[in-house]
């Protein structure tokens, strides 16, 4: 998998819906994100670890698993994918972010299995209905957004943090600026050379790459309450279960249709909006393209194995 400070989203599975048993072709949500050199695994229906087979991706590059809600199809991969990390004697510690109940679900699995794991597993547990920071580093930071549905639900902001700025070389090298100043130049110092004269930053090093956003939101009604945390992201995956032919059945059920989701797109200015979690009835998925298309048109489909970059 190539290094890249752009973001990668990888669907290992595209979030069609079961309607009674599980399909060939109805699989539950799971997608990796790539961020600053960092894998986040979103979600993990059952069979997510075979994907992430099938896909090649590491596992031991997986060290935080944000789960949205405890619906079957968005966390019963979850037990299955930390019992074969403890087969294959992994060693980091793995941190999971999901609802309240994620971890006495999982525990209890692991008691009355009589497994056990190799490694630290934490549970960071969530129930705030205002969006909050579950996890910060010195590249990434990730923020909740509450979501409506029948049970509590979350969707995940992911951003990165300030890059370092690039060093201007064709300055650096004519003023004769030693090495040791670099790192001040990266994070926008200003440099005073041996004869006094203070040399600034702006004319040293140029503005770093633009920091980068994507934001998962998963089951969920129509809402506009998110429009102000997600606004002006880079790539947006909303859920888009039904056409407007079905607009009744998304009322009913706490989803989206299609074009709900272009509307949150549209308002919140995004650049880009991923649809997935269609809904088995319909058997040509880019229905949902078309009728989105009309008010917002920066659209991809989310599909089992696709992989976007932006």
């Amino acid at each position: 998998m190539p290094r890249r400070l752009h973001p990668r989203v990888i669907v290992p599975w595209s979030g069609r819906r079961f309607i009674i048993t599980p399909r060939t072709f109805t699989n539950p949500t799971s997608q990796v994100l790539e961020l600053k050199n960092q894998l986040f695994l979103i979600d993990c229906g059952e069979g997510t670890q075979v994907q992430l087979r099938i896909q090649k991706i590491k596992f031991s590059r997986i060290n935080h698993i944000f789960i949205s809600h405890l619906h079957g199809d968005h966390f019963y991969g979850l037990i299955g994918l930390i019992s074969t990390f403890t087969l294959l004697n992994r060693e980091n510690d793995l941190h999971v972010y999901g609802p309240v109940g994620i971890k006495e679900i999982i525990l209890l699995q692991l008691k009355i299995s009589n497994s056990y794991t190799g490694y630290n597993l934490y549970f960071h547990e969530l129930n705030s209905k205002e969006s909050e920071t579950v996890f910060e580093d010195e590249k990434v930071i990730v923020k909740t957004i509450p979501l409506k549905h029948r049970v509590y639900t979350n969707g995940y902001l992911f951003k990165e943090k300030n890059s370092k700025r690039k060093l201007n070389i064709e300055a650096v090298e004519n003023y004769q600026i030693d090495t040791c100043y670099y790192q001040k130049i990266q994070y926008g110092g200003d440099v005073t050379l041996e004869n006094g004269t203070t040399i600034s930053n702006a004319e040293l090093s140029f503005e770093p790459d633009y920091e980068k956003s994507y934001a998962f939101c998963s089951d969920t009604v129509y809402n506009e309450d998110i429009l102000s945390i997600i606004k002006d992201v880079d790539v947006l995956y909303h859920e888009s279960t039904f056409l407007e032919t079905e607009a009744h059945l998304a009322e009913k059920t706490m989803h989206t249709t299609a074009k709900q989701a272009a509307e949150i797109a549209k308002k919140a200015n995004v650049k880009n909006l991923i649809m997935g979690h269609y809904s088995t009835r319909y058997g040509n998925i880019e229905l949902f393209k078309e009728e989105a298309q009309s008010i917002f048109k920066n659209i991809h489909l989310a599909d089992d194995g696709k992989s976007f970059e932006f």
